[in-house]
């Protein structure tokens, strides 16, 4: 049976570019570690790498068995830390990744309700995985991903948690404030702030100015949607938020919100967990939580 230690050295190796590296890290000499690698490849009649210098290339054999240990080590941990919860009389760990900046806000609304209903559980947010999150989660180097824009995976199991409406956000003296809904034709005079994704993630341009073939005057980010709402109401855009996000950021700023289009942008935002975990207490209790305290009411909002 294939040791883990094996796997544990190509991913050192791999991370750190040397041998030497590697073994320090693993608290082991290089001359015993490179001892192990020759006894391995002996055993199984490959080579893991090749010397180029100073610079190591592994083959294909050492690329196959890399590609392994990136997936079972990570879950190994988590498995560790399961039995060590278990051990410690803690009730679990919950680890959550997000894919979008508002995410993060409605994931701050909703924490300090679920620290109160599980003191024991650790709880934790890797924003490090923010728009990678179903390989993380994959990888189980999260539990738990908080998305607008699930995908059909076999292993991930999505639930549908808050409803809520992209909309434009202008200035209140905006032409465009006082009407019911702005068409692409409209942006593209304007300073358009979005958070900071690639244009092919967001749904202002994919689901509104691209099929439509316009584009904005000029494209801005911002990373804080505080900094979005006081740009707009300077005068010095336009943007484009989750009506919900508005009405909770924008009280006392002369901002109106309009409907993107006659039918509007609808979203979703969904918790995603690997299949089989979705009826462990602790992760039952955050979907139940979710469900529970919902967001703000109220689409059209003049602050």
């Amino acid at each position: 049976m294939l040791d883990l230690q094996y796997l544990s050295i190509v991913m050192e190796v791999d991370r750190l570019g040397s041998v030497t590296a590697a073994a320090e890290r693993l608290n082991v000499t290089q001359s015993a570690l490179s001892h192990m690698v020759r006894k391995f490849e002996e055993r199984h009649g490959v080579k893991l790498w090749t010397k180029n210098g100073r610079s190591l290339r592994f083959t294909h054999a050492g690329e196959y068995l890399l590609s392994l240990a990136e997936r079972v080590i990570p879950q190994m941990e988590h498995a560790e830390r399961t039995l060590t919860n278990f051990a410690e009389g803690r009730r679990g760990g919950l680890r959550i990744g997000m894919e979008c900046h508002p995410c993060q806000k409605w994931l701050t609304r909703l924490t300090p309700h679920y620290l109160a209903a599980w003191p024991d559980v650790d709880f934790d947010v890797r924003t490090a995985f923010r728009f990678d999150g179903v390989a993380a989660l994959l990888a189980f180097e999260i539990d738990l991903l908080i998305t607008p824009d699930p995908i059909d995976v076999p292993d991930i199991t999505f639930a549908p948690v808050i409803d809520y409406e992209l909309v434009l956000v202008v200035h209140a003296s905006h032409p465009i404030a006082s009407r019911e809904f702005a068409m692409p034709q409209d942006l593209m005079s304007e300073e358009l702030i979005t958070v900071p994704v690639s244009k092919e993630r967001l749904d202002i341009f994919t689901r509104f100015l691209v099929p439509a073939h316009c584009k904005p005057k000029y494209h801005r980010t911002a990373e804080q949607t505080e900094l979005m709402l006081q740009l707009v109401a300077a005068g010095r855009g336009v943007a484009v938020l989750p009506d919900w996000l508005v009405v909770e950021e924008g009280e006392g700023l002369p901002v109106q919100t309009v409907r993107l289009g006659p039918e509007g942008i609808r979203k979703c935002i969904h918790v995603g967990v690997r299949k089989g975990e979705e009826d462990i207490a602790y992760i039952a209790g955050f979907l139940k939580l979710a469900h529970e305290l919902g967001v703000p009411t109220g689409r059209k909002v003049a602050i």
